[in-house]
């Protein structure tokens, strides 16, 4: 089966419980495929980055199978404001997040409840300079695990959602996005835009971040801050100490 996120942000858990850990968010209009279903939950993997978990199965909206193949050729279309709304045919308001997807709006036979959107979109590929101005979108955002929001993000779904709002396709954990692109040897190759990797004593990726311009860092880290960035790592000058060990520098664009 198949289906469709038709409320704003759902929590997307790693069993089938309310008390389970929250892995991500299921945004508006993000669509997936149901995998299994148990009491009232279903496992589900999202289109978008192939990521599993588990949601309410009150939570979403059946859609056809063919209904999910041509959504997934359409071209991306996301809000890009802040926080924005769509209103559906009885106009009543449903808030949406910033990168909610909006590419189901024509489609009569998915957007059942008539929704409507007058805000502003994001769509198609932008120009690698264009990634840190999504960024500061995020600023002071808190810290939340499993967030993709700027009510509450992780460091991995802040550059996922970044370089989605850009039109560039990242997985969904810090581990996984640092299997992609091109590895840089020193940070004076890196380039605005670039992702920097940070790893535990253990040796596994568990930080991401993105490079600024003058060896700054914009990352989630109790919330969506800029720091300091060197050889070492990031240097986060308030409590004057390194906090995060640097492990690889990827250039994915």
């Amino acid at each position: 089966m198949f289906a469709i996120c038709n409320l704003a942000i759902i929590p997307l858990r790693a069993e089938p419980s309310d008390r389970s850990e929250i892995v991500s968010q299921v945004l508006f209009g993000e669509h997936f495929e149901i995998l299994e279903t148990q009491n009232h939950w279903s496992k589900i993997k999202l289109q978008f980055d192939a990521y599993e978990g588990w949601v309410d199965s009150k939570q979403y909206q059946i859609i056809s199978e063919k209904n999910f193949n041509d959504l997934s050729k359409d071209a991306i279309i996301l809000n890009a404001d802040l926080v924005d709304y769509v209103t559906n045919a009885k106009n009543i308001l449903l808030p949406i997040p910033l990168g909610a997807s909006l590419s189901f709006l024509n489609n009569t036979e998915i957007n059942l409840e008539g929704f409507e959107f007058e805000g502003m979109r994001a769509s198609g590929v932008k120009a690698k300079s264009d990634l840190i101005a999504t960024a500061y979108m995020y600023l002071n955002a808190p810290y939340l695990w499993g967030g993709k929001t700027p009510f509450g993000v992780d460091c991995s779904g802040f550059t996922q959602m970044v370089y989605k709002l850009n039109g560039y396709k990242l997985l969904r954990d810090a581990a996984q996005q640092s299997s992609q692109g091109e590895a840089l040897s020193f940070i004076e190759e890196s380039e605005t835009g670039d992702l920097a990797f940070f790893d535990n004593e253990e040796g596994r990726i568990i930080h991401v971040g993105i490079i600024m311009e003058n060896n700054y860092i914009i990352h989630a880290s109790g919330k969506v801050r800029i720091d300091r960035l060197d050889h070492l790592g990031i240097y986060n000058a308030q409590q004057n100490k390194h906090t995060h060990r640097l492990r690889v520098i990827k250039k994915i664009i």
